[in-house]
């Protein structure tokens, strides 16, 4: 039986397309972003296959370092000869740690060399001030997807702590750990999880990120945490300076520095930090370590397989060097007519928004224009970067180095240079991600707009589709992204990207009021056996929001609008067939809403779509007019 439009709009237009879709085996899923990723993989591999033969080797300094590291990721006679041997010294530097203090000695040490240390602090800029980058208190991850799989009653917790063991169990005794040793690692490992479970933020409060912005003073901060050299680590790091302030988003995990950083906690801590550097670094040892250590990972994501080796050793060396690629890619397929049209649209886009912000009528005029403000300094990035980071040049495979000590030299370079950020201004040119990949993002901080290259083809966006269905696609991509700019997190920051308060206390309270019922509208919709979490998706799905109704708004000014092919592009883009495991696991722990959701729940807040598709009171995709909801 065909689903009607009117009842379940995504799956009228996506179950044929499903029905013939087979999930990669590799893969977790597959849709309308993966398809994209997929067909660029496969270009990658053929691409640096070639090569890897010599043949059509670009004349690039950059690029001919990534063929050489990608010689070295891809020799797996040599890799599985050696087996886990390359980091059996690492393993023995930490085993031969008798105290806590025999390990806040080395701290310093470990950090340079970028090893696992436990010591969750970093470089990012600063909230109040985002030109400036400053010293940020994080916490330590858990085992478990959020904090909420650790209750007593959670169906999935238990036996994915299970499946988590049962992995470590297998890969393990590659290391030389006898089977005593690792029950002893492993009880210790998990007691010290269950700590950092406890006190850790959950996803949906870290998902409130504009809430975390909690500046200390660097001795209150230091006063926390007595047992850890931490004047002196920082000192080192930071060439002798002393911070005034720190910025501490985990508050509750600092509040028990003591059941991590002690003497008392050693023993969990030196389990933790023996285990954890078996686990960092599989993808550089043998092929059969590599396929043990990402059990757990597929066991949580529902994927059958492992990568194959190939493709693997093509995602290792491409790390280092992704950025490099990303222009490789655009070079080769984003034309010059494709970048001016998005950039034409992209204007189009933020002129819309400006329109639509100055006729809210729930909106006071001096909100209003503090709105438009922040819209007209928007800096919008198309396609891909201008020049790569200036690190990329030191990025040099020594003849002779083994791929062990090369991806070494590599993390101190990382370590070095994100250390030196700190207290200088940040780098507003750099983009956080390459143009090969299929996504966009909108950065709060930087009050930044940036579109690779990958996202702008088919489906989401073609010079041969109708302008309606560009809008429905790639149109309400970018409206999406300019509305985190007016989500309940952007909403927080300035048009320089600082945490400051622009909004008149009424007009915030209507804000509120508004996100609240988009929160409800998705709160508690089942998903493959999970529950959405209205909460934790509400950024993500006021932008949608936002990006469909200013989207639909531009393609309304062409003269070949239609609704039907606006509509059905904004549920082809969308389309996605998944495993149960990783929707279960997303359901948990990611801030977008499921793909179906993002179709439907969107689309029957508007107008436009009842008319479009006669839909009535009878029909399933009805929301009565009093609770359809409109922000942007």
């Amino acid at each position: 039986m065909v689903t009607r439009k009117q009842d379940d709009f995504y799956d009228a237009i996506n179950e044929t397309w499903e029905a013939q879709a087979v999930i990669p085996a590799d893969k977790s899923r597959t849709g309308g972003f993966s398809d994209l990723a997929d067909e660029i993989e496969d270009l990658m591999l053929a691409t640096t296959a070639d090569w890897q033969a010599g043949k059509n080797v670009p004349a690039d300094e950059i690029l001919t370092q990534f063929v050489k590291y990608h010689h070295l990721t891809n020799d797996f006679a040599t890799r599985n000869r050696l087996g886990a041997e390359p980091v059996l010294p690492l393993l023995d530097r930490y085993a031969k740690m008798t105290s806590f203090a025999d390990f806040a000695a080395a701290l310093i040490d470990l950090e340079r060399d970028g090893l696992p240390n436990a010591l969750p602090i970093g470089v990012a800029p600063d909230f109040k001030d985002a030109r400036t980058n400053v010293l940020w208190a994080d916490a330590l991850g858990t085992i478990l997807p959020d904090t909420t799989y650790y209750a007593p009653n959670h169906e999935q917790g238990p036996a994915l702590l299970a499946k988590w063991r049962a992995a470590q169990e297998a890969l393990l005794p590659k290391f030389g750990f006898t089977p005593a040793q690792i029950t002893d690692l492993l009880d210790k490992y998990l007691a010290f999880d269950a700590r950092v479970a406890a006190v850790v933020l959950s996803q949906e409060e870290g998902a409130e990120y504009a809430k975390l912005y909690h500046p200390y003073n660097w001795d209150d901060f230091t006063a926390l945490a007595p047992n850890l050299p931490l004047q002196a680590f920082i000192e080192a790091m930071t060439d002798g300076q002393t911070p005034d302030e720190i910025i501490v988003p985990e508050e509750r995990f600092w509040a028990a520095a003591d059941q991590f950083f002690s003497e008392e906690a050693w023993p969990l801590l030196q389990a933790y930090l023996l285990v954890g550097a078996a686990n960092a670094f599989t993808s550089y040892l043998s092929d059969e370590i590599r396929v043990l250590s990402g059990a757990y990972g597929r066991a949580l994501s529902g994927t059958p397989e492992a990568m194959a080796p190939d493709k693997a050793a093509y995602y290792l060396a491409a790390g280092p060097y992704t950025q490099a690629l990303g222009l490789w890619y655009a070079g080769e397929k984003f034309s010059v007519a494709a970048k001016q049209d998005v950039e034409a649209k992209v204007a189009n886009m933020i002129a819309v928004y400006k329109e639509r912000l100055a006729t809210a009528d729930w909106l006071q005029a001096e909100t209003r224009d503090k709105a438009i403000t922040k819209l007209n300094t928007i800096v919008p990035h198309i396609g891909y970067p201008e020049k790569l980071p200036d690190r990329y040049y030191e990025k040099i495979v020594d003849d002779g180095a083994t791929l062990f000590e090369t991806a070494a030299k590599f993390r101190r370079q990382g370590i070095a240079y994100a250390w030196s950020k700190w207290h200088q201004p940040v780098d507003r040119s750099e983009w956080h991600m390459p143009a090969h990949m299929v996504n966009a993002y909108y950065d709060p901080q930087q009050n930044q707009i940036v579109f690779p290259a990958a996202i702008l083809q088919a489906p989401f966006y073609s010079l041969s589709q109708s302008s309606s269905a560009n809008y429905g696609g790639i149109g309400a991509v970018i409206a999406h992204e300019i509305s985190h700019a007016f989500d309940t997190n952007g909403a927080s920051f300035d048009e320089n990207g600082s945490l400051n308060d622009w909004w008149t206390a009424a007009d915030y309270a209507a804000f509120k009021k508004r996100t609240q019922q988009v929160i409800d509208q998705f709160d508690g919709l089942e998903s493959y056996g999970a529950k959405v979490n209205g909460k934790l998706t509400v950024s993500e799905n006021v932008a949608d929001l936002g990006g469909v109704a200013a989207a639909l708004a531009a393609a309304k000014q062409e003269p070949d609008f239609s609704p039907q092919a606006f509509f059905e592009s904004w549920a082809t883009i969308w389309r996605q067939k998944a495993r149960p495991e990783i929707m279960q696991l997303l359901a948990a722990s990611d801030v977008h809403g499921p793909a179906k959701f993002r179709v439907n729940v969107i689309v029957s807040n508007f107008d436009e779509f009842y008319e479009s598709f006669n839909v009535r009171e009878r029909d399933a995709m009805y929301r009565k007019p009093e609770q359809r909801v409109m922000i942007w």
